[in-house]
């Protein structure tokens, strides 16, 4: 098993960036595909990003492309997620989750451990 908490969030104007990280524990973090999902208030969960468990490859939701990067560090336990140019449509509890399978997945049922999410609001 792994722990996942999230940290990073806080109010930010649009056009301002934030960084959000992702502390693991318990199994190694290297032997997990990880991924960054946000809910915003009334609509359902959605795909933000995935790095595979090396960080050699990434993939990434249409919305946030190009505007956002997601990272890892294997020797720190962290993932991260850096986020530019941010715009109201991205205010959302942000979660980071952890799947064991390799492939880089956008839906939700396909990680296992999911962290307590941080907030991000962006005003206008």
């Amino acid at each position: 098993q792994v722990q996942l908490v999230e940290s990073g969030g806080g109010l930010v104007q649009a056009g301002g960036s934030l960084r959000l990280s992702c502390a693991a524990s318990g199994r190694t973090f290297s032997s997990y595909t990880m991924g960054w999902f946000r809910q915003a208030p009334g609509k359902e969960r959605e795909f933000v990003a995935a790095i595979s468990k090396s960080g050699g490859s990434t993939y990434y939701a249409d919305s946030v492309k190009g505007r956002f990067a997601i990272s890892r560090d294997n020797a720190k336990n962290t993932l991260y997620l850096q986020m530019n140019s941010l715009k109201p449509e991205d205010t959302a509890v942000y979660y980071c989750a952890a799947r064991s399978l390799s492939l880089l997945v956008s839906y939700d049922k396909g990680y296992n451990y999911w962290g307590q999410g941080t907030q991000v609001t962006v005003s206008s």
